[in-house]
């Protein structure tokens, strides 16, 4: 592995850990796939740091947990907004 690759898992780490962020937000705010976040924090970081990759697992275990709660309000906003146009 890189150090490219070693250093992008322990920002992304972090930065998942301090805003609380889902995976789709941080590959969004760093341009890089899903896939290559999912990757960095669920697999280089355990090897790399133990300690924030257990704190980035927390956070997402979390997120996953809110998911539904998360697509349910978008639904909900996005028929609210579709209403006001009709009117």
């Amino acid at each position: 592995m890189n150090d490219t690759g070693t250093h992008r898992a322990v920002i992304l780490g972090e930065y998942i850990f301090e805003e609380k962020a889902t995976v789709r937000a941080a590959a969004k705010k760093f341009g890089i796939s899903k896939s290559t976040v999912h990757k960095d924090v669920s697999e280089r970081l355990k090897t790399l740091s133990p300690t924030l990759y257990e704190e980035v697992r927390t956070v997402l275990q979390k997120n996953k947990e809110e998911r539904h709660l998360r697509g349910g309000m978008a639904t909900k906003e996005k028929y609210e907004k579709l209403h006001k146009i009709g009117k």
